[in-house]
């Protein structure tokens, strides 16, 4: 059977062989080593040797790289190669053994097997978004891989993964997640004061510094309050920014925005008249301008403002009684005095004993108080040349006066009749017959009243009663 062997061949016995060990061969065996891939080839002989169980050496010594062949012989423990030799064959820690893990010399000097140690490895890890990791030994057996996140991420998960025998990694994959907020920086607060003759500011400011720890993007900043350049109203104003990155994460920041009003002291109306002003009426540009109660007419400055140092420009002017200068030439000159002050109702009468007069005048003046609200003088006319009577109260007209007048006005001597005339000695109404102060006032209030006379109007309403 060993000649039958012999004869048809050798089969290759793959054999890891140490670097630094040259194996040894007998001329003339048929075997010989190829260094280059550590395999023992054998080549066909011409005949067949014969067998021997004495000679030590029958097969090649076993050398397998990284591992370790332990061999029992027929012929005791010296004989590590002889016929009949079995060897079992194992690894270093951290190889693995591919092949026969028993192999015997045979007579036909070469092994049963082949064989050779293969260093363990695991699969290379795959890199985790926004982070990384280190390995003590690369992807080998019992390689320790230690993970870490990017600046603003945090690693959930296992921190380390251990490459092991079967070849897989310790663990699960770890991932490193954005947990920081993004950073918000809002302006500074600021403090303004409001325009002239406005009671706002219209306050201006750059966008917030915004900038996200992890991969720097921002995906929205949220505004709460008004734009930039809107007119604010006087007080402090919560100024709010929020900003979001691509996790959701937000972070805000706020400032306040202040604006003040500068105020001059409240002016107090005059006696006898009242103030006009603009805006609120004590606020930096604001215009108060002074007025007087029918019958009264103003001595002094006709208007104030508030100036920036808070303080009112001029002096308070007040209110006198009305003096009326009938010592004029004409009628015209007599009506300009009342130009914008006075209504005027003029009545005429043919005589004192005139009914209807003497009616109108009993009624008028148990309502002279009405009359002053209303800013309304009366001028009679009363009687027939050369007797005839005009007055102002108790000041007498001339009889040119009393004639101008009359011709100005349409106003005849023959009966009982009446005129109104407004502020701008225009005629509004006129009566041929008494009518009641009531029906009077009323007309006035709701037909020649000015709009601030008509507020005058509602806060002196029970004045009279």
């Amino acid at each position: 059977m060993i000649s039958q062997l012999t004869q048809r061949g050798a089969l290759s016995l793959l054999l890891f062989l140490t670097p630094a060990v040259t194996p040894t061969w007998y001329a003339g065996s048929g075997y010989y080593p190829d260094e280059s891939y550590n395999e023992v080839y054998a080549e066909e002989v011409p005949r067949a040797p014969a067998l021997d169980y004495g000679v030590p050496r029958w097969c090649y010594t076993l050398n397998i790289q990284d591992g370790e062949a332990t061999c029992y012989s027929p012929r005791g423990g010296n004989y590590h190669s002889s016929l009949g030799t079995r060897c079992e064959l194992s690894c270093d820690q951290g190889f693995r053994l591919i092949g026969r893990k028993s192999v015997q010399c045979l007579p036909s000097r070469r092994w049963s097997g082949t064989a050779y140690c293969r260093q363990m490895r695991c699969h290379a890890l795959p890199f985790i978004t926004s982070g990384t990791y280190t390995c003590t030994n690369g992807v080998l057996l019992d390689s320790r891989c230690d993970y870490s996140c990017s600046s603003g991420y945090h690693l959930e998960g296992d921190r380390s993964r251990i490459c092991l025998e079967d070849g897989r990694w310790s663990g699960g994959e770890p991932v490193c997640v954005d947990i920081d907020p993004p950073k918000i920086r809002c302006p500074h607060s600021r403090e303004k004061m409001a325009e002239p003759e406005k009671l706002t500011a219209r306050v201006y400011w750059d966008p917030p510094l915004v900038k996200d720890s992890a991969d720097g993007t921002i995906t929205r900043v949220i505004l709460r309050g008004p734009e930039p350049g809107s007119h604010f109203p006087e007080g402090e104003h919560v100024i709010r920014y929020t900003a979001y990155d691509r996790a959701y994460n937000r972070a805000s920041c706020k400032f306040i925005v202040k604006v003040q009003v500068r105020r001059c002291p409240t002016l107090k109306p005059p006696q006898h008249g009242y103030l006009t002003c603009t805006s609120m009426g004590d606020n930096y540009g604001a215009t108060c301008e002074y007025h007087c109660d029918g019958g009264y007419e103003r001595q002094g400055t006709p208007s104030r403002v508030c100036q920036s140092s808070r303080q009112w420009s001029g002096s308070p002017p007040v209110c006198t009684p009305m003096k009326i200068n009938v010592n004029v030439n004409s009628a015209a000159g007599l009506l300009d005095q009342f130009y914008e002050k006075q209504r005027l109702l003029i009545i005429s009468a043919p005589d004192p004993s005139n009914r209807y007069y003497k009616m109108q005048s009993s009624m008028l003046q148990q309502s002279i108080c009405g009359l002053d609200l209303r800013h309304v003088t009366i001028i009679e006319l009363v009687g027939q040349p050369p007797q005839e009577v005009g007055r102002i109260r108790e000041q007498q007209l001339s009889a040119n006066i009393i004639e101008e007048l009359r011709q100005f006005q349409r106003l005849t001597r023959s009966y009982f009749n009446m005129v109104l005339i407004d502020k701008q000695g225009i005629d509004r109404e006129r009566y041929m017959e008494p009518v009641t102060p009531e029906e009077i006032f009323t007309f006035i209030d709701d037909y020649l009243l000015s709009n601030q006379e008509l507020i005058q109007r509602q806060e002196q309403r029970d004045i009279c009663e």
